[in-house]
């Protein structure tokens, strides 16, 4: 079955052809590890596991390489160690930990590489040192900073101007920036702060150079797939694209970006003042089956802005308890076509779901689990 994916460069949905079918690689920006997970951060976690599974069923399990980084680098964590009175590594561990825990509680497969930003540094320095030679890049009271006049392709993701770029709010304004647009690769440390020798003292890296060094160490120079969610794709991905062009010329980096979108609860943005934010394990201490959650969030085209409630919790636990007691002593078959036709489409999640409850609607009690299965339902570890 031909996959199509949205390409959010291209602005359209093209048909996947990897690079190299025995080696597809994948590359999805992961959480800044310095407090629980909050059902926003999980949607991309479920959503990519859910294009990882596809990519395993169609090319081979041992053909497709998924890396999901660890950010272990970021002024919130120093701000959060420095709140508790302990440790950068025992913020970074612990939390760390608590992700991959609550990730793995809605079904998720680990992905093949972990990396943390922390032992990329090396690679981070080396990137920026091949920017600052050719030019892309200067060195500004003790900062580094891509000059990002130098991109002429800059924005080109986004589908943003100048002007709306310099007004966003995520855009720091900085006397030793040449342009405002201009973004950190390397920053001064202090010493209560962590860092590491460069050619530009001891500091450490911005943000932005971490994905493109640790993407580049191991998936290589071009690669198929990058994904996040829609909030990254200005600065961060922007950010990505400019360096890791700039830095090896001639290169594609990312073939395929891919961006899911933003989560919202009971019709109205996460917020701790309107007191309906809450954390993957805020849910999970209540009761709520990790599964439950994944197919609530599932429910909703990744693409499109997701609606929680607990109506659509509710929902999803009579489907899974009803599909659970119709597969109970059941052996799984085959995927259905009609589920990999579905999730072949852009990951059309709802379609997939529609097809599952005309097998259950049929009796076809092995094709619905196993074609649940593609979408992470039915484990049986996961339980009901």
């Amino acid at each position: 079955m031909a996959i199509q994916l949205y390409d959010s460069m291209a602005r359209k949905k093209r048909p996947f052809e990897p690079l190299d079918p025995q080696n597809v690689r994948m590359y999805v920006c992961g959480p800044t590890v310095y407090d629980r997970a909050h059902i926003g951060n999980a949607r991309p976690a479920v959503v990519f596991d859910v294009l990882f599974r596809l990519l395993r069923h169609t090319y081979g399990a041992e053909h497709v390489t998924y890396v999901r980084n660890i950010t272990d680098i970021d002024d919130k964590i120093i701000a959060r160690a420095h709140e508790r009175g302990v440790e950068i590594d025992t913020v970074t561990q612990e939390t760390a930990r608590w992700f991959q825990e609550d990730m793995a509680a809605l079904g998720c497969l680990p992905p093949t590489h972990q990396p943390r930003a922390t032992e990329y540094v090396a690679q981070m320095v080396a990137m920026i040192e091949r920017l600052v030679a050719e030019g892309k890049a200067y060195a500004a009271d003790g900062h580094v900073l891509f000059e990002v006049a130098k991109f002429p392709d800059y924005g080109r993701l986004s589908g943003r101007s100048t002007d709306d770029m310099i007004a966003g709010a995520r855009v720091e304004i900085a006397p030793y920036k040449r342009d405002p647009m201009d973004f950190v690769l390397w920053k001064p440390s202090d010493a209560a702060q962590p860092g590491w020798e460069s050619p530009w003292g001891r500091g450490r890296p911005g943000w932005h150079i971490e994905c493109s060094a640790m993407a580049r160490s191991l998936l290589g120079e071009n690669f198929d797939i990058h994904g996040g969610g829609a909030d990254l794709m200005f600065p961060h991905h922007e950010n990505e694209i400019a360096q890791s062009m700039c830095a090896h010329p001639g290169e594609g980096f990312a073939r395929w970006w891919m961006h899911n979108g933003m989560v919202r609860v009971d019709g109205q943005k996460m917020s701790k003042s309107l007191g309906n934010f809450f954390t993957v394990q805020d849910k999970l201490a209540e009761g709520a089956p990790g599964e439950v959650i994944r197919l609530a969030l599932l429910m909703t085209h990744y693409r499109d802005t997701l609606d929680l409630s607990e109506q659509r919790f509710e929902e999803a636990r009579k489907t899974l308890a009803k599909w659970r007691a119709m597969g109970d002593g059941v052996e799984a078959g085959a995927p259905a076509a009609s589920v990999v036709a579905a999730l072949s489409d852009d990951l059309n999640t709802p379609g997939a779901l529609t097809a599952l409850h005309e097998l259950a609607g049929a009796g076809d009690v092995a094709g619905l689990k196993a074609s649940a299965a593609l979408l992470g339902l039915l484990d049986d570890a996961l339980g009901g």
